[in-house]
């Protein structure tokens, strides 16, 4: 397929890139294992998240919630131990919390529904009293511990409570006693906090945001930000260990993030509030085998294009494969949610992260976007990103008006042939448990093929050629060359001298 752009300098694109606001975790406890700190840092240090949302801040593995008797009255006390070492680890890698209040502590739960390998309660608290008191000390504590700045981390009320599995019978009436209860003790404590909900997935979404804004009208509540999950897969087909999905239509997945803005913005009072997409990625098992693909990287190049249009954050569930949902993982390879495999090997959908912090870094000016490209324009001149999701290449011809000078491009390519570790595993026999040799080989082929090459302007413009390959992305970026060889050293000798 050939495809030919021709970009106009004074062009302006209203492109929001907030690419790297917040990125998603396993649930909290997973932090305090070795794997999961590694892998955490490896992507700080190439995308730098600011914020990272988990499930199970008050689930018993970290302790938190404890009742106990003594002279026959049932007392209460709350343990931060583990919460502190993990958020203090946090800090010190540059990330901080984004606070979803999930799931009950056995000792508060209503019922004994659990969820997950590691049994997540999901009922509702037997008292909330109880509940509404843990969940401000909480925060009385955070603050103590990390100052003012906590009253800006984000606060989410539970996670997917449209689902039964999430919440007690998905009962809707029971979620909305559970906002309102949590939304006006954490703003009585102190009105600064800023409240999200309801957390939804998938299931009745417009009826859930509808209903749930009309509680909100009725009861004088203005949450700060309207939160939901955005996946893309068509209900996946379960072979062994494994999930196989098709990919929805890209478009369409984007118009149904633009539905729920449209709806919000309905109710006077809560038009323009923001939305957060506090999950999302094409597969939502976490056993989901697209997400070790270039495919996945490829069709989310084109999400990320256009999630910022009318959610201000987007949060990609996760950043690692140190997950347990389902259990401990069978293999390296097992379609983990993670852009991160075990041993810190990248999958190509992290790259697509790299790209587009690389380019917001670059510059927010966008003079183009389009169906495989999105263009950005700085004083030193271009960077942009193509991607191609089809299953034939593409051969790409983008014209660029530019100052007559000497640029230099930088070419940054990720697809099956030349970034694919998936594929080097498969070759050398799919190991379950690589040693550190065979992990050291596949992370060796984890990594974009890098070019470069010297343009001359001389016609106030330049025609710059790709070929993407199928299910690829490539990065590029122009950018004007300041040339100072030592004297006597002449490239072109060196390269021709046998």
């Amino acid at each position: 397929m050939n495809k030919s752009i021709t970009v106009d300098s004074e062009n302006r694109v209203d492109f929001r890139n907030n690419v790297d606001y917040c990125v998603g975790t396993g649930r909290w406890g997973l932090a305090l294992t070795e794997e999961y700190l590694k892998e955490l840092e490896f992507v700080q240090n190439e995308i730098g998240f600011k914020f990272i949302r988990g499930h199970g801040i008050f689930h018993d593995d970290l302790s938190i919630y404890h009742e106990y008797e003594e002279d026959g009255e049932t007392k209460l006390e709350y343990n931060y131990t583990y919460l502190f070492r993990i958020i203090d680890r946090f800090m010190e890698i540059g990330i901080r919390p984004y606070l979803e209040l999930s799931f009950m502590p056995s000792q508060l739960a209503k019922g004994t529904q659990t969820l997950f390998h590691w049994k997540a309660n999901t009922t509702p608290p037997k008292e909330y009293r109880l509940w509404n008191k843990m969940v401000v000390d909480l925060l009385k504590n955070l603050r103590a511990r990390y100052g003012e700045e906590v009253l800006e981390w984000p606060i989410e009320v539970w996670n997917e409570p449209n689902l039964p599995g999430f919440w007690f019978k998905g009962d809707m009436d029971e979620y909305f006693k559970l906002f309102k209860e949590t939304y006006e003790a954490i703003k009585a404590y102190d009105s600064r906090f800023k409240v999200g909900g309801p957390a939804i997935c998938g299931v009745m979404e417009e009826d859930w945001t509808r209903e749930f804004l009309t509680f909100c009208r009725r009861f004088n509540l203005k949450p700060d930000n309207i939160t939901r999950h955005h996946y893309t897969v068509e209900f996946p087909e379960a072979i062994g260990h494994y999930d196989y999905s098709k990919l929805e239509d890209s478009d369409m997945r984007i118009a149904n993030l633009q539905a729920t803005r449209d709806l919000v913005d309905t109710f006077d009072e809560y038009k323009g509030t923001p939305i957060h997409i506090t999950e999302f990625s094409t597969s939502y098992t976490p056993r989901g085998v697209i997400h070790d693909t270039n495919l996945n990287a490829a069709f989310l190049a084109h999400q990320l294009s256009h999630l910022g249009d009318m959610n201000e954050l987007y949060s990609y569930w996760t950043f690692g494969d140190v997950f347990e949902e389902k259990g401990v993982p069978n293999s390296l390879f097992h379609g983990g949610f993670g852009m991160v495999a075990a041993g810190n090997i990248p999958k190509p959908t992290f790259w697509i992260f790299s790209f587009y912090k690389h380019l917001k870094e670059f510059s927010e000016t966008c003079v183009l976007r389009d169906e495989n490209a999105i263009i950005v324009k700085s004083k030193e001149g271009y960077a942009g990103i193509l991607w191609d999701k089809d299953d034939e290449d593409l051969d790409i011809e983008i014209t660029l008006p530019i100052e007559n000078d000497e640029y230099t491009i930088i070419r940054k390519t990720v697809d099956e042939e030349c970034c694919n570790p998936l594929k080097l595993w498969h070759d050398i026999g799919e190991p379950a448990y690589p040693t550190k040799e065979q992990t050291e080989l596949i992370k060796s082929c984890a990594f974009p093929l890098i070019t470069s090459d010297v343009l001359k302007v001389e016609d106030e413009k330049t025609v710059v050629k790709s070929t993407v390959h199928k299910h690829g992305i490539e990065y590029f970026e122009i950018k004007k060359r300041t040339f100072t060889p030592d004297r006597g050293y002449n490239y072109e000798k060196v390269i021709s001298t046998h």
